[in-house]
C-alpha cells in the first residue's frame, strides 16, 4: 500500500496485463463488427437476362433493400455470359436457366457452377406472325428453333408434341434434327441463337421462343400456339453459383426473400400464370 497525499493505491501484478487482454478483446470484436457490416453493406449481385428474369429479380431485390440487403442486379442479353460472369466471380450468382441447360453448360465448357434454389418455372411456346393454328402450316414452310444443344431439343419436342414431326423415341434433352423420324408437311427448320427468335417470328412461318425474350419483346405468351406447360418442373429456373459462393448468407436471404409469399403474388398477378413460382 502506497500512500500519496490523502489517497492510497492498490497495485496488483497482473492488473495490466488484464487490461491489455481486455483491451485487445475489445478491439478484436470491434474490428470484427467492422467486417461483418462491411460484407453486409457490399450488395448481392445477381445476373438475369430480360423480361421476367429482370422483372422478378428486382421486385424481389426491392424487398430485399427495405430488409438492409442491399441487392444489385445485372441483366445480360444472352444466354452464355450469365454463367461466364458467375463462374469468374464477377458476380455472385445467376438465375435464367433450367438444369438441362446448366448441365450442357458444363460439361461443354466446364464451369464450375452447382444449383442452389428453383425459382420459377417459365414455358416456351410455339409462336407465329402469320398464322393462328398450327394446321394453317403449308408444305415447305420454314420454321426455326433455338441452336444451343438443350432448348433446340426442347423445341423439337414441341414440334413433336403439336404432331408436325416425329422423334427418335426417348431421345429427350439429346435430340437433334437428325432425330426427325418424320416430317410430313417438310418443314424446314432454322437453327438461331435463342434471343434472336422473337425477332425471327417476320420471317418464318412459326419459331419457337422462350417466354423469356417473347415477354421481353412485348409479345403476349397467351398467344402461343403450343406450350410445354408452366407446370413442368423438369424446365424450372434455378439460382446458379460456384460451390464456394452457394451457401453465402446473403445469397441464402435473398433466395429466402424471393421465396416469400409477397414475391409469389407478384409472379402471379404480373404474368397471370404463364410463369409460376417452382418452390
Amino acid at each position: 500500500m502506497l500512500a500519496q497525499g490523502d489517497h492510497q493505491i492498490e497495485t496488483h501484478p497482473g492488473l495490466g496485463r488484464r487490461m491489455m487482454v481486455a483491451a485487445c478483446i475489445a478491439l478484436c470484436l470491434f474490428l470484427l463488427g467492422l467486417a461483418v457490416t462491411a460484407r453486409a453493406a457490399t450488395p448481392l449481385t445477381i445476373a438475369g437476362t430480360p423480361g421476367p428474369m429482370a422483372e422478378t429479380l428486382s421486385h424481389a431485390a426491392s424487398l430485399a433493400e427495405k430488409q438492409g440487403l442491399p441487392v444489385k442486379v445485372i441483366i445480360f442479353s444472352d444466354w452464355v455470359t450469365p454463367n461466364v460472369a458467375v463462374n469468374e466471380g464477377s458476380v455472385d450468382a445467376n438465375l435464367y436457366e433450367h438444369r438441362p441447360f446448366l448441365n450442357a453448360a458444363i460439361a461443354a465448357r466446364h464451369f464450375k457452377l452447382i444449383p442452389v434454389a428453383p425459382a420459377v418455372i417459365l414455358p416456351m411456346g410455339l409462336f407465329s406472325h402469320k398464322i393462328t393454328k398450327l394446321d394453317q402450316l403449308k408444305d415447305g414452310d420454314r420454321v426455326a428453333v433455338a441452336n444451343d444443344p438443350v432448348n433446340r431439343a426442347r423445341g423439337l419436342q414441341l414440334f413433336a408434341k403439336a404432331g408436325l414431326i416425329t422423334l427418335t423415341p426417348g431421345v429427350g434433352d439429346a435430340a437433334t434434327l437428325k432425330d426427325i423420324t418424320a416430317n410430313p408437311k417438310h418443314l424446314r427448320f432454322v437453327e438461331l441463337p435463342a434471343p434472336q427468335l422473337a425477332r425471327a417470328l417476320d420471317d418464318v412461318a412459326v419459331a419457337q421462343v422462350s417466354y423469356t425474350f417473347f415477354i421481353a419483346s412485348g409479345g403476349d405468351p397467351r398467344t402461343a400456339l403450343i406450350e410445354d406447360g408452366a407446370h413442368d418442373a423438369h424446365y424450372a429456373l434455378y439460382f446458379v453459383a460456384r460451390p464456394d459462393k452457394a451457401q453465402d448468407p446473403r445469397l441464402l436471404a435473398f433466395i429466402k426473400i424471393f421465396q416469400s409469399e409477397d414475391e409469389k403474388s407478384f409472379i402471379l398477378q404480373q404474368y397471370k400464370g404463364a410463369i409460376t413460382p417452382a418452390w
